[in-house]
């Protein structure tokens, strides 16, 4: 990945909004790599300090701890700020499914403050964490950015209202945005802990304690798992193109490939195993399908390597490796 272009960004004030959360802290890692003023916003839901504790002395970062669904909180936030990645949400759909009302005040009510707050503070650019489950019960693969179906989760419902109020926002007030639909992101710092814990930290924290994993259905479902690094890439070039055609439009933000849950199971294992041998023998178990959930999830990003330039840098089992590295060190 040739990162020249992200050069510009030194000396940018750009806010991260869920800066303490497992995407929102490697972003903010990037950025002060490159020498950006980061400020994070967090109200530590589902963030946590521990993830900003290596930047809190850094001089060009800035911590507010506040709530997007603070409209007040939200200007704050934005003044004079030049970018805004937006990525403060509630994930999970089992979550929304669970308690619906908190899901949309925040997706969708603090989406809203934060574009009305950008606008106000007249902000360059606003991306924001967009979703794959906005492709819903459309059942043809690759998913293509023009083609969705109808959503299938609560969650999925806010995350197509975001795409449709940022769509308005330009048409109407002309504030720049670029949506980014993030296809099963994994990676260092992603939580392995509480209800809603994403699969490969969930499944890894198991294997290390050498617990059957409890896969959902017949392990055939199949998603498009995407490493960190390659999302970080990616809300990196949102900012930075200078491709006026690439402004205003959403992105799948993934690798083009798809594993099912059992391949994914026997990379952990694999990689685990040079840890832990006996972590190859652990076997795994099966449930009942999840509510929500669609079987199969496979992104084409020919749009985004046209318009953004972007190439994946990490397919599934070189972010596998890295991942379960990171783990292995840090969850010990």
């Amino acid at each position: 990945m040739n990162t020249e272009q992200f050069r510009k960004l030194e000396g940018k004030n750009i806010l991260v909004t869920g800066g303490a959360g497992f995407i929102g802290s490697n972003l903010c890692e990037a950025l002060l790599s490159l020498d950006a003023k980061v400020t994070c916003l967090d109200n530590f839901a589902t963030g946590h300090r521990h993830n900003i504790a290596p930047f809190l002395e850094k001089e060009n970062f800035t911590l507010i701890e506040g709530d997007i669904r603070d409209l007040d909180t939200c200007h704050k936030a934005c003044k004079n700020q030049d970018f805004v990645l937006h990525q403060a949400a509630l994930g999970s759909v089992p979550r929304s499914i669970n308690d619906p009302i908190t899901s949309n005040d925040v997706n969708v009510g603090g989406f809203l403050n934060m574009l009305v707050a950008a606008r106000d503070a007249g902000v360059q650019r606003f991306v924001y964490a967009a979703s794959s489950s906005t492709y819903g019960d459309h059942e043809a693969l690759p998913k293509v950015e023009e083609t969705i179906g109808k959503p299938l989760s609560p969650y999925a419902i806010t995350k197509y209202v975001n795409e449709l109020y940022a769509d308005n926002f330009f048409s109407t007030y002309g504030l720049n945005t670029i949506g980014l639909r993030y296809f099963n992101v994994f990676g260092r710092r992603q939580d392995p802990n509480g209800a809603y814990a994403a699969v490969i930290p969930l499944f890894v924290k198991q294997f290390m304690k050498h617990e059957s994993p409890l896969i959902n259905g017949d392990g055939t479902y199949s998603r498009d798992f995407t490493y960190i690094d390659n999302v970080v890439q990616m809300n990196l070039r949102a900012i930075t193109t200078e491709n006026k055609d690439a402004l205003n439009q959403v992105y799948n933000t993934a690798v083009g490939d798809r594993t099912t849950l059992v391949q994914l199971t026997d990379l952990l294992k694999k990689h685990l195993s040079a840890f832990d041998a006996e972590i190859a023998k652990v076997e795994i178990k099966h449930g009942p399908k999840r509510k929500g959930d669609i079987p199969h999830s496979l992104a084409s990003v020919d749009k985004a390597k046209r318009l953004l330039n972007y190439e994946p840098s990490h397919a599934i089992d070189k972010g596998i490796k890295e991942a379960v590295e990171w783990y292995w060190e840090n969850l010990k």
